[in-house]
């Protein structure tokens, strides 16, 4: 976004709050007038319309003019509809993730990076209000007993919140934006994230029908590329979709997705990523697809991947494409899965790693992409095949083994 839409935004900030301000005399509307109108609101499960707001001032002894009563709707929409002070950062299309950490510290990464809004709560305790609001919206608890939430809004926004004391100081609010739409690929490739001529790699790997995962820290933007990727699968092909939170939003016709849940207040009715991709072998999956492998689940794709189910693919966190098989071992323990077994079922489940990283100004860019085999000593480890420079991929020396998993599947580099 330009520094002349970002000042026009803040323009537009500063005259709205000055506005609310004049209302009452150059201060903000009274907080015990706000929560007063806002609790009888509540009550009675009305918007904030101007009407509903006077007719409850009334209800309240007060008789104030039509600029304060705007005031007061202004400040109760903030609170009770959509993500308040935040929608409007939602909104923008640049926008992937807004972070509050305290009343007057609210930040957005816009693809390159954090930076800090002017947007500001009146205090910690309207930030407590929206994080409870939105985890309510999600059918989710969140207070004193329950402290955070991990949840989907229902526009598919993820929510994580967590309440002090845990966090300290003030409630800590995270939302991630997820877009209606997936990426293209060659819009991945404008962007940078995709290197010029790396997109004809990943098709080939694509059309061999090769199993891959897609590894990166947080943010990095995995579910963005796999996203993209799965776009690029035959029209003919059926993809199941696991996911723990449905984000994956792949441009295809034919897609199911399954979702994760958490038990009920009585410690019920739990399904678990585990319980997902066991029942997404069932449904007859041309592509069966992990949108996070986190835990025991990592035993069931494998098991999947080495029965007839090629060209299945997922994400995982990890700092390099060479700590995967690290980071699969130290999950296979949680499912009881010695090492042994698991570098075997590894080395026959899985072909590709791509490796996405942020530079240096916070840019997502794909890093490497690495083959794998087996040691001597029988355990798997990954093989730069081509590491990103200036004007493109730079082959490496597992390049020709790529080639030669792309050729027998059908695909070509």
């Amino acid at each position: 976004m330009s520094a002349r839409t970002d000042a026009r935004r803040d323009a537009r900030g500063e005259a709205d709050a000055r506005a609310r301000a004049n209302a009452y005399g150059g201060a903000p509307a009274p907080r015990t007038l706000v929560d007063a109108v806002r609790l009888r609101l509540a009550e009675a499960g009305a918007e904030p319309t101007p009407a509903r707001v006077a007719a409850a001032l009334r209800a309240q002894g007060r008789l104030l003019g039509d600029s304060a009563v705007l005031g007061v709707v202004e400040a109760l929409r903030s609170e009770m509809v959509g993500a308040g002070p935040l929608e409007p950062l939602l909104a923008e299309p640049e926008v992937t993730d807004v972070l509050v950490t305290a009343p007057d510290e609210v930040w957005v990464d816009r693809g390159g990076g954090v930076e800090r809004t002017a947007v500001r709560f009146p205090d910690a305790a309207a930030v407590r209000r929206l994080a409870q609001r939105l985890a309510t919206s999600a059918g989710r608890r969140l207070d004193d007993a329950r402290p955070w939430v991990d949840a989907r809004l229902p526009d598919g926004t993820r929510l994580h919140a967590v309440l002090p004391p845990v966090a300290v100081g003030c409630t800590c609010l995270s939302l991630r934006v997820v877009r209606p739409r997936a990426f293209a690929l060659p819009e991945l490739v404008s962007a940078g994230t995709v290197p010029p001529g790396g997109d004809a790699l990943l098709r080939a790997i694509l059309d061999a029908r090769l199993s891959f995962l897609v590894s990166g820290g947080t943010g990095s933007g995995k579910t963005t590329l796999l996203s993209s990727l799965l776009g690029l699968v035959g029209p003919r092909e059926r993809i199941v979709l696991a996911e723990d939170s449905a984000e994956l939003r792949p441009d295809h016709p034919h897609v199911v997705r399954l979702e994760t849940r958490p038990a009920n207040q009585e410690g019920a009715g739990r399904v678990t990523l585990r319980d997902l991709v066991r029942q997404a072998l069932r449904m007859r999956p041309d592509r069966l697809v992990v949108g996070e492998v986190r835990g025991a689940e990592v035993t069931d794709l494998l098991a999947a991947l080495n029965t007839g189910h090629e060209g299945g693919c997922g994400t995982v966190h990890a700092n390099a494409a060479a700590d995967v098989p690290a980071r699969l071992e130290a999950l296979g323990t949680t499912a009881g899965l010695d090492r042994t077994a698991l570098h075997s079922q590894l080395a026959a489940a899985l072909s590709v790693v791509v490796h996405l990283a942020r530079d240096r100004r916070g840019r997502r860019r794909i890093a490497e992409i690495h083959v794998l085999e087996q040691d001597r000593y029988g355990l798997v480890v990954t093989v730069p095949a081509a590491v990103r420079g200036p004007d493109g991929f730079v082959r490496e020396r597992g390049w020709s083994r790529l080639e030669r998993l792309c050729a027998r599947g059908g695909g070509a580099l």
